[in-house]
């Protein structure tokens, strides 16, 4: 366990303290130095495979990297279509006055993204991109802005009916997802309200109305939410759309439902060995890095996009939308590969399998709190909750239910539990992601660890939640 608490320390030490020479406050540096640690203290001295180890970290981030990418590029489209403007200025017209409605709003959105999305990281970049502005018209601290998005989004992709969480907690103990889901409903809604009251009461204060940031202009502000949208709605059609790609994929209807992204790659015939054809989509799903590119989310948003250069605007200046949007991601992106490099070693180390290991070895008296333990910190080291729970809940949950607990209970505790890990700092990389958006857009410096310590409210609900179902 050694191997993993140094490098972690080392990250937390370089990224709070902000007086460290060269290196103090530098989050890139931090996850370097925590991957070159985690390298060395496992006995990995050939360049090969602190290579090799980059390339497994950003194969399994290539996702979220191609997420970033096509998400930013879906915001400047939505900036110059007017859409953004259009839903700020429509929220700002209803709940203008009352700004802890507004909020309260904005993350209830969120979470109904991330729930049609079943992912906190694609439902912050998409939706979360739409609401950055109207926060910081509020004069809210970058890092209370990041927090709000992170906790709505993570709060969505836990609920029913589309929760990667809850699914796959369900199969780890070979139970029925159903009842599991019935109780999600209740236990995530428990979350929500917990968190949407600290939020209102302690992260938005009176002063915080739209417009009190000078620096922000929002438009429309003398207009009826009912006459902006008459005049306006044509710039509401990509994310219209992007809403219904995302609802016939996730929604199973008969004869309906249909996986657009996915469907047109498989439709094109990449190459032809002799009588193999290879489509578009299995060439991109096979090759290093590239497949990130078929995540459905991913595509859904290529979709959308394709559909937004049918407008003359967008289509007339694509160089200049494609090149704003990579400037305004380059920081997001140079993070995500930087974190790629610190997960990459993680598993090449062995750091992984060790934390494991030590939750493998427990006392049946103290597996219950042991392997909550492991889960919150692989969840901490890995800022994801599905490989807390393939890496931990995997035996967690079956040695739950060998030991009495009915498996719908265990299937809710692991995925609570799995939801709590992947908040928390120091590496939720739903986090680092909205940071990486929000520094982007206004050029201003965005402490991800802060923003994390924000949410943490969250994160403590679905621990407490996670613990209940353990003992009950």
């Amino acid at each position: 366990m050694i191997q993993v608490v140094i490098p972690v320390a080392v990250l937390l030490l370089i990224v709070l303290w902000k007086k460290m020479p060269l290196v103090g406050g530098n989050i890139n540096a931090a996850l370097l130095t925590a991957g070159v640690l985690t390298l060395l203290m496992g006995r990995l001295w050939n360049p090969g495979e602190w290579v090799a180890a980059w390339v497994d970290g950003l194969n399994r981030m290539a996702w979220i990297i191609a997420l970033s990418i096509t998400g930013a590029i879906f915001a400047e489209i939505s900036t110059r279509l007017g859409t953004i403007d259009t839903i700020i200025g429509m929220l700002t017209a209803r709940f203008g006055r009352h700004p802890r409605a507004l909020v309260l709003c904005i993350m209830f959105s969120l979470g109904l993204a991330g729930s049609l999305l079943g992912d906190a990281i694609a439902a912050a970049t998409v939706i979360g991109m739409l609401t950055i502005g109207i926060l910081v018209s509020m004069n809210m601290e970058y890092e209370k802005i990041s927090a709000i998005i992170v906790m709505g989004a993570s709060l969505g992709s836990i609920m029913p009916p589309m929760t990667q969480a809850v699914a796959l907690s369900s199969t780890l103990v070979n139970t029925d997802p159903d009842p599991v889901i019935n109780i999600a409903y209740v236990t995530v809604s428990i979350a929500f309200l917990v968190s949407a009251l600290y939020c209102v009461f302690f992260l938005v204060k009176k002063e915080n109305y739209p417009g009190a940031n000078p620096e922000v202009e929002i438009r429309f502000n003398d207009r009826k939410a009912g006459e902006i949208f008459r005049d306006n709605w044509k710039s509401l059609i990509p994310l219209c759309f992007l809403i219904i790609v995302v609802l016939l994929r996730t929604v199973k209807i008969p004869y309906v439902s249909v996986d657009l992204g996915p469907a047109i790659l498989k439709s094109l015939k990449f190459l032809t060995v002799g009588e193999e054809t290879i489509t578009l989509y299995d060439f991109l799903a096979g090759a290093s890095i590239l497949s990130g590119l078929t995540n459905g989310i991913v595509l859904s948003i290529l979709c959308a996009i394709g559909v937004a250069f049918l407008f003359p605007q967008i289509n007339r200046n694509a160089g200049s939308v494609i090149s704003e949007s990579f400037k305004k991601v380059r920081v997001t992106v140079i993070l995500q590969i930087c974190c790629s490099f610190m997960l990459g070693t993680f598993y090449a180390a062995g750091s992984i399998d060790a934390v494991s290991a030590f939750a493998q070895g427990l006392d049946s008296n103290v597996l219950k709190l042991g392997g909550a333990a492991c889960m919150l910190l692989i969840g901490m080291l890995t800022g994801s909750q599905s490989t807390t729970q393939n890496v931990v809940f995997s035996f967690l949950g079956p040695a739950l239910v060998a030991g009495g607990m009915a498996p719908t209970i265990a299937a809710v505790a692991g995925s609570h539990l799995a939801a709590a890990g992947q908040g928390m700092p120091p590496a939720d990389l739903t986090t680092f992601v909205v940071c990486g958006i929000v520094s982007a857009q206004f050029g201003k410096k965005v402490d991800p660890v802060k923003s994390m310590i924000y949410s943490l409210p969250m994160c403590l609900a679905f621990l407490a939640i996670g613990v209940v179902f353990l003992y009950r």
